[in-house]
Formats: C-alpha cells, sequence, structure tokens
C-alpha cells in the first residue's frame, strides 16, 4: 500500500493559473528552449521510441506548447492525423508562427477536453501532468477520449528535481514553470492505477541536461544502466508508457 492511496492528488492553484503563466512567457518560449535544444528535444526523441507511431492513426499532443512535437510526429508518419491541444493561447499564437500546419485546439481546463469519447489511439503528453490542478481529472479525461488499448506516452519532472530546477532558474533564467509540482514516481504510480492506465514502462532520462554533449551523453548511459534505482530517480525527465484497459 502507497502513501498516495488516499491522496486526491490536487493541486493550491487552478488551470486558469497556468494558462495565465504560459500566456505570460509564450514569446520567449522558444528562445528560452533553444538554449538548452539538446536537452528539450530529447523528449520527442525518446516520445517515438514509445509510440508505436508506425501504426498509429490519431493522436493527442497535449499539452502542445508551440506544437513542435507534430513535425517530429509527421516525420515519423506522414500519415497521422495530430491534434496539438493547449492551454494558453499565447502559446498557440506562437505555434501558428513557428509551425502553421499544426493543427492546434485550445482546451480551457485539464479536467474537460473537447474531445468526443474513445476517439484517440495514440496520447502524447509531456511536461503537462504536474502543472493540472487535478492531475486524477486529467488523466481519466485522457482515459475517457482514448480508444481501448491505447497507447499514452508521458513525462514529467519528478519530485527530484524541484531544487535542481529553482537552482538552475535562478542562475540561468528561463521561461519557468508557473503553478506545478513535481510528483513522486510512486505517486504518478498510483494516478495511473487509479485512473484505469495499466503501466508497460517507467524510464527515467535525462540526467546532465546541460554542457557539453558527450558529457550528456554520459549521463545517458549511466541512467540507462541503473534503472529502476534513485540514480534514475534523478533523471529530470521520467517518462512512462501505459495502455488503456
Amino acid at each position: 500500500m502507497s502513501k498516495f492511496d488516499a491522496s486526491d492528488h490536487k493541486n493550491n492553484w487552478t488551470d486558469r493559473d497556468v494558462e495565465l503563466h504560459w500566456d505570460r512567457v509564450s514569446s520567449i518560449y522558444i528562445s528560452e528552449n533553444n538554449k538548452v535544444k539538446n536537452a528539450h528535444d530529447q523528449r520527442f526523441t525518446e516520445s517515438l521510441k514509445h509510440l508505436q507511431i508506425e501504426t498509429a492513426q490519431r493522436v493527442l499532443n497535449i499539452s502542445s506548447r508551440d506544437a513542435e512535437a507534430d513535425s517530429f510526429l509527421k516525420k515519423a508518419n506522414p500519415k497521422l492525423q495530430i491534434i496539438n491541444a493547449e492551454i494558453s493561447q499565447g502559446l498557440i499564437n506562437e505555434a501558428h508562427k513557428a509551425n502553421p500546419d499544426a493543427r492546434q485546439i485550445k482546451v480551457d481546463t485539464y479536467s474537460k477536453l473537447p474531445f468526443e469519447n474513445a476517439f484517440f489511439d495514440r496520447i502524447l503528453s509531456l511536461e503537462t501532468l504536474e502543472h493540472a490542478a487535478d492531475p486524477i481529472a486529467f488523466l481519466n479525461e485522457l482515459h475517457r477520449v482514448s480508444t481501448q488499448n491505447a497507447i499514452l506516452v508521458l513525462s514529467c519532472p519528478p519530485a527530484t528535481s524541484e531544487i535542481p530546477y529553482q537552482i538552475f532558474t535562478s542562475i540561468f533564467g528561463g521561461h519557468g514553470e508557473g503553478p506545478h509540482r513535481f510528483p513522486s514516481s510512486e505517486e504518478v504510480k498510483v494516478m495511473f492505477r487509479k485512473t484505469n492506465w495499466k503501466l508497460l514502462l517507467h524510464k527515467g532520462t535525462v540526467l546532465i541536461p546541460v554542457g557539453p554533449q558527450p558529457v550528456q551523453q554520459f549521463g545517458e548511459r549511466l541512467i540507462n544502466a541503473f534503472q529502476g534505482s534513485l540514480l534514475a530517480e534523478c533523471g529530470i525527465r521520467q517518462f512512462y508508457v501505459c495502455e488503456k484497459y
């Protein structure tokens, strides 16, 4: 039994608060991410290893931010139907300029998505769970809009990343994370269980997010060798691959 079993996992902000943060930083979002381009783009290349995109038909990318994932997905499977869903109108506007061909839809809350039941056979959710005011409602909505046996690839930073994130931000600045709570991997797994997502794979990644590329690559080799350990939990991007049941 986990200490998180009795939790409702709710946070002390609203999805509107999250929207306002990303609106405020939307104009610098792309330029700030480009300063750590290798670590930023790792979310897309790693996701493609697990989405089984060759056999996919409809993909929901939430939150899509600048819709950069759209080009990675289309390159892997040009026949995909992709909907990029984003809570921030400011980021949607930036995405229109950077990725004008991406199909985008504005969402008002993570707790109620504007999509029909059982529509998507793939869900991509990168660094969104930690921002949702009600993570359980968000995961339930992803479950509702997914087909039977749909694949969910989700990433989020772990609780161990909070202090390193604060230090990094104080030194290097950046767009910030706004309202967020980085959950432990244990809590994320409990949330999957509560919302009927079957966990197939959990993987810690991005042990060293900055510095020379050989150093970052060494960090990845190291963390890959110690998956399931405390070291893997220190990777700033934890990936979870799930199947709907």
